[in-house]
């Protein structure tokens, strides 16, 4: 049960005129609104006793360091907890100010929170809102009804593929890291993605952009064309089982602070009107899903974290829920993270996840209709194509699947596994019009290292590893990897099947670091981001492979971005 309340221009309120004045408006017209601020309230959850509700303020008068937003209840609702606002009940007034990382609200600019609270009987929406002591003004209906202005303008035509004939955000903060780099002008214009891994990224954490202020700067750079954003969900519950290097905030049974916390006011953000001309694009939750098919029990592989996410649903819950709330905006396109080749591809493994791509697609009110595609070799090194040799070829009487790279999976690429999970996918129910996005960072494999043609014929194994662009010693290895360049820039429907290459992991944004360093995002310390290390059954104990001095995952790592340039293929000019 929702129930909203969003802000109205009354008929008696004043509008800016053509030349700048103010005048005042006759009972039916609609403009741009004079009032100092506006306040979209909305009941997000219900139950007999209780309820969760988001609070979206946004300041359009002069900008402020600090904030507080008041109303009082009519009935007895009682708040309990709250986030994104320090919030404080006395009698029937509420106060909800400002945390310290959120206190700037500049003219235009909006801020988010929620809370839970409790009642009985009524849960009546307040009918009026202040900032700052500042009465806003607040809509008497809901949104959509008839002759309401505030109504959302008509939705743009949603599209088959959001890439084409549409430029793609660039990220000015990754942007001006590249720039400060020598040599990184080159490739500081290109698209990368936003990735909201913790609740406080929402609202910008540690001075970075908050995800309002990314969705400002889309429509600035959108003009009068087409633009992508895109933006990275992720922050699921006991994040990561088999990785520690990117564990997350939210302990394993946080499943309710995931969707109230997180989700929700994302969800809220991406539908707001104002961006209905973005068409936005979400990478759901990296990681998560793969993990419950290759490092649960009785597998080798399995970790104890796992099998408790296996356990408790909450992974499978939590993708669904954020394909349910998130698909809900028309211009919203979901990709569902798949792993990539050197993870899914064997037997084994690659239909049972399929299967439970699925059935994620259908929990917590999602369905398949929610899937726009999925996302292959996200924030990996995965080649993209391995062009010296292939699946089919046999070499000294063996198959190359029996080569130790290989290692009898299907697949020697990302593309030719993209584009068979995409066939497996529409087999078992997602609509045949899915596409897929290949996350092409980091998987150039350029450089003076990069073979020219296949390697001797002596046997299986000098053939693959003499030919093969991907240098690592195992696909398993996934942490700041030594050698890798930036691969294939870019680009809308590069092959069939494939909606765009995309820079979703931007590069030179650390995997993980490579000792342990005292951090306040919950991410841990790895040993497959320690270069010494010698391996474990998920990379069949081979080295890491792993740059050393690399800082905390998220954190910026000059050194990998040079060398990220140095080996890019195809090369940098």
């Amino acid at each position: 049960m929702s129930r909203t309340r969003t802000a109205l221009l009354a008929a008696t309120a004043l509008v800016a005129g053509a030349a700048g004045t103010a005048m005042a408006a006759t009972p039916g017209d609609v403009g741009a609104a004079a009032v100092p601020c506006t306040v979209d309230y909305q009941v997000q959850n219900e139950w007999n006793t209780g309820f969760t509700a988001s609070v979206t303020v946004t300041n359009n008068g002069p900008a402020k360091s600090s904030w507080a937003v008041k109303w009082s209840y009519a009935g007895n609702q009682r708040v309990t907890s709250g986030w994104n606002a320090r919030v404080t009940q006395s009698g029937a007034d509420v106060t909800a100010a400002n945390e310290s990382y959120n206190g700037t609200l500049a003219t235009g600019s909006s801020a988010t929170f929620g809370f839970q609270g409790s009642y009985s009987g009524s849960n009546a929406v307040p009918a009026t809102f202040t900032l700052d002591g500042v009465t806003c003004n607040v809509d008497s209906g809901d949104p959509g009804d008839p002759g309401d202005p505030t109504d959302p303008p008509g939705d743009g035509e949603r599209v088959d593929n959001p890439y084409e004939g549409a430029q793609v955000y660039v990220n000015p903060e990754w942007s001006a890291n590249a720039a400060a780099e020598p040599g990184g002008d080159r490739i500081a214009d290109q698209p990368t993605g936003v990735w909201l891994d913790r609740i406080a990224a929402i609202n910008g954490a540690n001075g970075k952009m908050s995800l309002r202020e990314h969705l400002d700067e889309a429509l600035t750079q959108k003009g009068s064309g087409e633009l992508v954003f895109q933006v990275v969900i992720y922050n699921l519950p006991g994040r990561d089982c088999a990785a520690l290097a990117s564990n997350g905030e939210l302990g394993p049974t946080e499943i309710d602070r995931y969707k109230t916390e997180y989700i929700d006011p994302i969800a809220e953000i991406l539908s707001d009107p104002k961006y209905a001309g973005l068409r936005i694009v979400t990478t759901v939750e990296i990681d998560s899903l793969p993990n419950l098919v290759t490092n649960v029990s009785p597998r080798a592989t399995a970790t104890e974290n796992c099998d408790v996410m296996k356990a408790n649903g909450n992974y499978t819950k939590g993708v669904g829920y954020a394909l349910n709330k998130l698909g809900d905006a028309p211009n919203v396109y979901n990709y569902v993270d798949a792993g990539h080749h050197g993870w899914l591809g064997w037997d084994d493994n690659f239909g049972p996840s399929a299967e439970l791509f699925r059935q994620a697609a259908n929990a917590e009110g999602a369905t398949v209709a929610d899937v726009h595609g999925f996302i292959a070799n996200t924030a990996n090194y995965s080649a993209l194509k391995e062009d010296n040799f292939s699946i089919d070829d046999n070499v000294a009487g063996k198959s190359v699947r029996e080569s130790a790279w290989v290692s009898w999976n299907r697949y020697v690429d990302e593309l030719s596994y993209a584009q068979a999970l995409r066939n497996e996918l529409v087999s078992i129910g997602f609509d045949s019009d899915i596409g897929m996005l290949i996350d092409t960072s980091r998987n150039g494999w350029g450089g003076t290292e990069r073979p020219t043609g296949p390697g001797a014929t002596t046997s299986v194994d000098t053939y693959v590893d003499g030919g093969r662009y991907d240098r690592r010693f195992n696909t398993g290895n996934w942490c700041n990897q030594a050698g890798a360049g930036l691969g294939e820039r870019p680009q809308a429907s590069p092959e069939a099947g494939i909606d765009a290459y995309v820079w979703m992991k931007p590069p030179g944004e650390s995997d993980g670091s490579s000792e342990a360093i005292d951090n306040d995002e919950g991410k841990g310390f790895d040993r497959m981001c320690d270069p010494t290390y010698t391996g474990n059954p998920r990379n069949n104990d081979n080295m890491s492979g792993a740059l050393g001095d690399a800082p905390v995952s998220g954190h910026w790592f000059s050194a990998q971005f040079q060398e990220l340039m140095k080996n890019a293929y195809p090369p940098l000019s």
